[in-house]
């Protein structure tokens, strides 16, 4: 059975398609990321926005950090089984970590409303200050933003190639 000819409109977008993937991948081709930075080790969602990273504190807290390609950051601290877990709601830029809110969840999910708690930037300097130091302390800091910020632009280009090539696989077929 022989494959039909694919229309001249097609043709164009499958010839537009190659080209790019070949420019963006000669002119800053994907690199390798990270899989670990500071005391995290950082799983890779490919062909998702997010990023989870994963590590225990001098303190013995697990820590889970959702960071997305759009400056969004989840930080989830938890002392142990059948505690309820901290959860900062953050956004990082490369020189800067600000913290938006902070509110209790429970693990076993029984608590589907949680309070969020007042936005951050109308408490008193103090409190910010303290729950800064507290991320600090884990190691939730401006030289892990700069590490996001940095992993997130690769993955960037390395998810830009790879969705120009589903787009041509499919227009292909």
């Amino acid at each position: 059975m022989s494959t039909p000819q694919k229309s001249p409109f097609e043709s164009n977008i499958l010839r537009i398609l190659r080209n790019e993937i070949q420019y963006q991948s000669e002119y800053a081709p994907p690199q390798q990321a990270a899989k670990k930075f500071d005391l995290y080790m950082v799983e890779d969602r490919p062909g998702e926005q997010w990023i989870t990273l994963r590590g225990t504190s001098a303190l013995d807290e697990d820590i889970k950090i959702e960071a997305t390609m759009f400056h969004g950051l989840l930080v989830d601290i938890s002392k142990g089984e059948g505690c309820d877990s901290l959860e900062f709601v953050c956004s990082a830029w490369p020189d800067c970590l600000e913290i938006q809110k902070v509110y209790f969840f429970k693990r076993d999910g029984l608590l589907a409303q949680p309070y969020m708690g007042p936005n951050l930037r109308n408490l008193d300097k103090k409190i910010q200050n303290a729950l800064h130091e507290f991320l600090k302390a884990r190691g939730v800091k401006v030289d892990l933003c700069v590490f996001l910020h940095e992993f997130m632009m690769k993955k960037g280009r390395t998810e830009l190639i790879w969705w120009l090539g589903k787009i041509k696989s499919f227009v292909e077929k």
